[in-house]
């Protein structure tokens, strides 16, 4: 029976306890975001944190000996893949942004700045797609199936983002499209949650900690090896929100949502809709 309730109750309680988790860590690391090597460290340390609370949470929630989605052996396949694929993504926007005419002027930037972002940008990652696809997407489609998972997941995650300095609500649409939609493709065309890690982390970390650019309308992110300004209209920049407002980025990340969904509905991936939610 105690078995049974836990299991009940097993989306509120992981719900809560990564939320907070994720709230301290960025609590942490935006106290100490400006700290270089410190930074690095404490970010690496909230990301090590935030998946030792995932797994113990929902070993005791779910009752499960293991959690596949975190499984060692998909690490480093699914981080790199993931990583080459953030990246490669974000930097067909900025190229494609100053095609159009969208970039200002280029300058040096802060190696120190680029350490803290590693550490920063692999705690914001982690602890949110844990929660975003760990949590709320993964009981979601088990539940109801993927496609109410996706809708679910991506609005929340674009949601949030109105919390941000320069947040605006096309921003928040935009984080949603591009972003909840491909990451959540990205579990569910593996089941792992290295993949979306891996493409959040890379995509975040060449914002901010390469190009130098404001990360979802968040203040201070802008510290990386390049200073890049960029000048022009809203949509083709994304304004003060940073290029992840742009109509580029939206359409440049559809492309591998929709690679990555076709993938998973050839390998019967995908969950049918369920009226009636189980637990």
């Amino acid at each position: 029976m105690k078995t049974q309730s836990l299991h009940k109750f097993r989306f509120p309680i992981l719900l809560v306890g990564m939320i907070a988790v994720m709230v301290v860590a960025s609590l942490l690391n935006a106290a100490l975001g400006d700290l270089g090597p410190v930074s690095l460290v404490v970010g690496l340390a909230t990301a090590a944190g935030g998946l030792f609370c995932y797994t113990r949470l929902s070993r005791f929630a779910e009752q499960r000996p293991d959690v596949p989605e975190l499984a060692r052996a998909d690490a480093k396949p699914g981080l790199l893949r993931g990583s080459a694929l953030g990246a490669g993504a974000f930097a067909a926007t900025m190229l494609l942004i100053g095609m159009f005419g969208g970039w200002d002027h280029v300058s040096g930037g802060s190696f120190w700045g680029f350490l803290a972002s590693i550490g920063v940008m692999a705690s914001a990652a982690v602890n949110e797609e844990l929660l975003f696809r760990g949590v709320i997407f993964r009981i979601t489609q088990e539940r109801a199936g993927t496609w109410p998972a996706l809708v679910l997941s991506a609005v929340l995650f674009g949601g949030t983002h109105l919390l941000n300095a320069n947040a605006t609500l096309w921003g928040a649409v935009s984080i949603a499209v591009e972003a909840g939609v491909m990451l959540g493709a990205a579990y569910a065309c593996t089941r792992s949650l290295w993949l979306p890690i891996g493409i959040h982390f890379a995509w975040n970390l060449f914002e901010s900690g390469v190009f130098g650019t404001t990360v979802s309308g968040a203040s201070g992110t802008a510290q990386g090896l390049l200073n890049t300004a960029l000048s022009g209209p809203a949509l083709l920049t994304g304004g003060g929100f940073g290029p992840e407002a742009s109509l580029i980025a939206v359409l440049t990340c559809a492309t591998p949502a929709v690679f990555l969904l076709r993938k998973a509905a050839r390998r019967g991936l995908l969950v049918p809709f369920r009226a009636k939610a189980h637990s």
